[in-house]
């Protein structure tokens, strides 16, 4: 990923996204599991370890809690939602962004 100077960061910072957007899916998904620690993505970190092609494992990081629960979970909905629906823009905005960079490439190789 260190390398690729087409599209710079962007290319590994989509991923790092996508990644995260499946963990905090998770969390969402298993928010009433009694026991279960919700996850994220510590992006910077992440990202770091994509660019030096290493493994990203230690960016997953386990999420504190403002409001502890009795049976153990620490998913809070709303924060989760929150840190979704950032994601999403931000994955949506670096897509846009890799998009318009295809399109003048493209434009030109025709020529245009």
């Amino acid at each position: 990923m260190a390398n690729d100077t087409l599209f710079g960061v962007h290319g590994a910072a989509l991923a790092v996204r996508s990644q995260r957007m499946g963990v905090l899916a998770s969390n969402i998904a298993i928010a009433s599991t009694p026991g279960f620690k919700a996850r994220d993505i510590d992006f910077a970190q992440a990202l770091g370890a994509m660019e030096r092609s290493t493994d990203m494992a230690d960016a997953i990081k386990y999420r504190v809690p403002t409001q502890t629960s009795m049976d153990g979970n620490t998913v809070e909905l709303s924060q989760e939602q929150t840190a979704f629906a950032e994601n999403a823009v931000q994955y949506q905005t670096t897509l846009s962004f890799l998009n318009g960079r295809i399109g003048t490439i493209t434009r030109a190789l025709k020529g245009e």
